[in-house]
C-alpha cells in the first residue's frame, strides 16, 4: 500500500486527520458552535490537542440547498482564526471555493487549499494555488449546494468520479499547478445518494490509481445518518453518527487514504493509528 507524502505537511507514515473547523451559522453539524473567532481559535487547539494533524478552517456552508456567503463575509470569519492558528503552529487548511479567500489564507499562514469545486466555482482558483505553491485539495463536483442534489444521477459511480476528478486533473494542471500539490478527494455526499456513497469508499483503491493522494470526508454526512435510522425512519441525528465515521475512517485508512476530515477528532486519530499497525504486521 502507498504511504502518501504532500510537501509542505505532515508526514506521519500514516493516514492523516483533518480536523474541522466551521466558523459558520449554519453548517450541517455544528453550525454556530464556533463561529466567535476567539471560539474557533481554542476549538482549532483543542483539535490538536486530539490528535488532528491538521486543521481545516473553512466560512462557507456547503450542505445541501445552502445559500452562498457574500466574500467579504466568508473573509472577516476565516482570516483571524487562520492567521491565530498559523501563529499558534498549528498546520492549517482553508476551505474555500473562492480563489480571494485562498490568497488571504495563505498570506495568513495556511499551508493548504481545500477546494470543495475543483477549481469550477471560481476559474481563478488555480491560477492562485500555483502561484502560492501550496497543495491543493481537488474535489469531485456537480454544481453548488442548491443544485448538487438533482445532478446525482451516475451509471457506474467509482468509473465516473474518476473520469471527471481525471479531467479536472488535467485542467489545473494546465493553469500551472504542479503534480506535487495535488489531492484528490471523491466528494462524499456531493451530488451523491447514499449507495453512490457506500460505492466510492469501497473503491477507494481504485480511485487512488489515478496516481494522487486521496482525502477523504465522510464524517456526520446524511447517508451515514440514513444508514443508522431508527426503526420508524427517522434517520440518527449528525451528532450521533462518530461511531459510523470511525468505521469509514479506518476502511479509508486500509485503502490507502493519505487523510480523513472529521469533526470528531481523537477517536478517528486512534483509528488511523491502528490501521497502520495492522497495515505494518502485513508488510
Amino acid at each position: 500500500m502507498t504511504t502518501w507524502s504532500v510537501p509542505g505537511l505532515p508526514d506521519a507514515g500514516r493516514c492523516l486527520v483533518m480536523g474541522v473547523v466551521n466558523v459558520t451559522p449554519d453548517s450541517f453539524s455544528d453550525g454556530g458552535r464556533w463561529f466567535d473567532p476567539a471560539v474557533a481559535v481554542r476549538h482549532g487547539l483543542e483539535l490538536v490537542e486530539q490528535g488532528a494533524d491538521i486543521v481545516d478552517v473553512g466560512g462557507e456552508s456547503t450542505r445541501p440547498g445552502a445559500a452562498r456567503v457574500p466574500l467579504e463575509e466568508e473573509l472577516a470569519r476565516v482570516e483571524p482564526v487562520i492567521r491565530e492558528l498559523s501563529r499558534e503552529g498549528v498546520t492549517v487548511s482553508v476551505d474555500t471555493m473562492r480563489a480571494e479567500v485562498a490568497q488571504m489564507a495563505v498570506e495568513a499562514g495556511a499551508k493548504l487549499v481545500n477546494d470543495v469545486s475543483g477549481g469550477l466555482a471560481d476559474p481563478a482558483m488555480p491560477r492562485v494555488v500555483a502561484a502560492s505553491g501550496v497543495p491543493y485539495v481537488v474535489m469531485h463536483w456537480r454544481g453548488h449546494s442548491h443544485a448538487m442534489e438533482r445532478r446525482a444521477v451516475y451509471g457506474d459511480v467509482v468509473t465516473e468520479v474518476r473520469e471527471e476528478l481525471a479531467k479536472r486533473v488535467a485542467s489545473v494542471l494546465a493553469e500551472g499547478v504542479a503534480e506535487e500539490q495535488i489531492v484528490l478527494d471523491p466528494g462524499l455526499g456531493f451530488s451523491k445518494n447514499p449507495e453512490h456513497n457506500w460505492a466510492l469508499i469501497a473503491g477507494i483503491d481504485r480511485l487512488g490509481e489515478l496516481g494522487y493522494p486521496l482525502l477523504v470526508g465522510a464524517s456526520r454526512k446524511r447517508f451515514l445518518g440514513r444508514l443508522l435510522a431508527d426503526p420508524e425512519g427517522v434517520p440518527r441525528p449528525f451528532s450521533r453518527s462518530d461511531d459510523a465515521t470511525l468505521a469509514v475512517t479506518a476502511l479509508a485508512a486500509q485503502a490507502g487514504a493519505w487523510c480523513v476530515r472529521v469533526h470528531d477528532v481523537r477517536p478517528n486519530a486512534d483509528a488511523v493509528r491502528v490501521a497502520a499497525a495492522v497495515q505494518g504486521a502485513r508488510s
